[in-house]
């Protein structure tokens, strides 16, 4: 068991473990029900990247998702800076992670009254370069999120099984990350990304009101591409818009900006990762390492 277990630091509403002895109660609502929010950042220099873009998306998860916590972004910050501090990792993935804590069994929120905040600062792996140099292929999967359909969407919970399931079924075809089709055949999102397509000069992607994730990446692309001069429309995709595309990419905090050049059996964007993809990631880059 000891060898899945990496080395960091965690803490658990406030007390600070060595990641292989930090534990949680079986009866915790997060372990039991996926009932609770989180947010994944990564360190640049030893320092969380957006961090206050982060710390503000899971606090609206926790409004949300009905979770009472009592602390909120400030607390959360300095959290995360002591234990990123005690992991003593030169570079770190960061998750911030908000339960409705420990209550009787039952899917009744009133009897759990006492949420509890998780911060892990565990060893970051980031994608191999030629990920980055030669572009990945990616796989559509008509799956069904947890918070679709009720007033959690938009929210980021911990109940993951359909991303899980539908990530499991494009990895059979060799794909590295899952795109969402939505019920009406549009283009949703990642299983842990947002979805961007370069067409004609411009940049294009899914609004939020699609009912997707509001990533911070994704937010980041969106300034950079302003700053840069970029065109940018935020509108409904399908299918056959990555598959026309000159551009495909998906963004997420840790594997930052990656470009596809297969989506199922198909190549596209010409098989190569594209000029406006390179560019936009070169900016990520310097400003994350600024």
């Amino acid at each position: 068991m000891s060898s899945v277990i990496p080395e960091g630091a965690v803490s658990i509403d406030g007390q600070m473990y060595a990641a292989a002895d930090a534990r949680v109660s079986v009866f915790d609502r997060g372990f039991l029900y996926g009932d609770s929010a989180f947010e994944v950042m990564r360190t640049y220099r030893r320092r969380s990247f957006r961090e206050r873009d982060h710390l503000e998306r899971l606090e609206r998860s926790c409004e949300r998702l009905l979770l009472p916590v009592a602390s909120g972004p400030d607390d959360w910050s300095a959290v995360v800076r002591r234990t990123i501090e005690a992991s003593k990792l030169p570079e770190c993935n960061v998750r911030v992670m908000v339960t409705r804590g420990v209550g009787p069994m039952g899917l009744d929120l009133s009897d759990a009254r006492s949420p509890c905040v998780f911060c892990f600062a565990l060893p970051l792996h980031t994608l191999p370069a030629e990920f980055y140099e030669n572009g990945v292929a990616v796989g559509l999967s008509h799956a069904a999120r947890a918070t679709d359909g009720t007033r959690a969407v938009g929210a980021k919970t911990s109940n993951y099984l359909g991303s899980v399931l539908a990530l499991h079924e494009v990895k059979r075809t060799g794909a590295h990350e899952a795109i969402i089709v939505g019920p009406n055949g549009e283009i949703v999102e990642g299983a842990t990304s947002n979805v961007f397509a370069v067409r004609e000069g411009e940049l294009v992607t899914p609004p939020i009101e699609a009912g997707i994730l509001a990533g911070i990446t994704r937010k980041t692309v969106l300034e950079l591409a302003e700053q840069l001069g970029l065109r940018i429309h935020e509108t409904q995709l399908h299918p056959h818009d990555l598959y026309r595309a000159d551009e495909v990419f998906i963004t997420s905090t840790v594997r930052e900006i990656v470009p596809v050049v297969r989506v199922d059996d198909l190549v596209v964007a010409g098989g190569k990762p594209g000029a406006m993809t390179k560019r936009l990631l070169a900016a990520y880059r310097a400003q994350a390492n600024g």
